[in-house]
């Protein structure tokens, strides 16, 4: 099975600095913007697995990033991939993730499934008072895509029986936008949670991630 999607999540919390002081909105008006491939932190029958987040990318002090493949725990890895991110010439920030064969084994001691993405990205721009962000996902195996995938489309992967704890979610086109809403936005385009309720592993495993604030990180 193959799936190719691009989702565009439209803009945002237009009005997300309403409540913050003039003074402190003028202290905070450069746009900032992060990306990295993605991160590991989970431990597998007591054994951890870790990578801080890959070829980082930070507005104004680190332009762009790169990975050559890299294999986290013997079951995760990534290929070749970058991030770039950019000060336009109006002031706002700009962030691309761009990423190539996926791939986690990590479920499949517990019968599920091997998930891979063939490609992934993500990316976010700011406004003037908000930010926008996408995703893409192609080639994407392991799991069902659906044909236009929702913000916080979440896959649960059951348990062996029944009455069994799900051993893993699997959030596509994840949005995560801070409460009360500033104007800023983190787009994760694969974020993988094993056993969220409990059990032989835990922790998560991200694909693509990017954040944007018009006011500053």
């Amino acid at each position: 099975m193959r799936r190719a999607r691009r989702i565009v999540v439209a803009a945002l919390l237009c009005g997300g600095v309403v409540g913050v002081p003039a003074s402190a909105q003028a202290q905070q008006t450069t746009a900032t913007g992060a990306g990295s491939v993605g991160a590991v932190d989970i431990t597998v029958d007591a054994a951890p697995a870790h990578a801080d987040p890959l070829a980082t990318c930070v507005v104004d002090r680190t332009p762009s990033g790169h990975t050559d493949p890299v294999t986290v725990g013997g079951k995760t890895s990534y290929g070749s991939s970058d991030t770039t991110c950019t000060r336009n010439t109006d002031g706002t920030a700009s962030v691309k993730v761009t990423g190539q064969r996926f791939e986690t084994s990590v479920l499949q001691p517990y019968g599920g499934p091997v998930i891979k993405a063939g490609t992934f990205g993500a990316g976010c721009t700011t406004t003037a008072k908000g930010s926008n962000g996408y995703m893409e996902l192609g080639a994407v195996t392991g799991i069902t895509v659906p044909e236009s995938i929702p913000a916080n489309h979440t896959i649960t992967i059951p348990g062996a029986t029944p009455d069994a704890p799900p051993i893993a979610e699997v959030v596509l086109n994840e949005l995560v936008v801070p409460s009360p809403a500033d104007g800023s936005l983190t787009t994760n385009a694969m974020h993988i949670k094993l056993f969220p309720q409990g059990g032989p592993a835990s922790g998560d495993i991200l694909v693509g991630s990017a954040r944007c604030s018009p006011f500053g990180l």
